[in-house]
């Protein structure tokens, strides 16, 4: 097991949560919401300020590497799947604090939280 230090925070949290998160943190440099989906899952609609990583992409992992490993992230996909695993392969890369919306885009815009076409 890696050691864990109390700055690091590496979770998954509901959609209202996520959402309370990206309100506090509106205008913090530091703070950034990743969507790992494909292009065509990404131009129908995304939470405002993402930037898009393609999972699927064979330089996903390297793209990632290549963030400030010190920021905060958030991090979301469709439905968790693929997030989920993104979560592991930040922790792998040693990032501190990444947390995962559960339920992905899906039960973000089941529970009416606005997205941005």
């Amino acid at each position: 097991a890696t050691q864990q230090t109390p700055t690091r925070i590496i979770d998954s949290i509901t959609p209202q949560d996520a959402f309370t998160l990206i309100q506090t943190n509106q205008n913090n440099p530091d703070f950034v919401i990743i969507d790992v989906r494909t292009p065509e899952e990404f131009a129908d609609g995304y939470i405002e300020n993402a930037i898009m990583i393609d999972y699927y992409t064979e330089t996903f992992q390297n793209e990632l590497d290549k963030l400030d490993k010190n920021k905060t992230y958030l991090i979301y996909c469709r439905s968790g799947g693929r997030s989920g695993n993104v979560l592991d392969i930040m922790e792998e890369l040693n990032f501190k604090k990444v947390r995962d919306i559960s339920g992905g885009i899906l039960t973000w815009n089941s529970e009416g939280l606005p997205i941005t076409k």
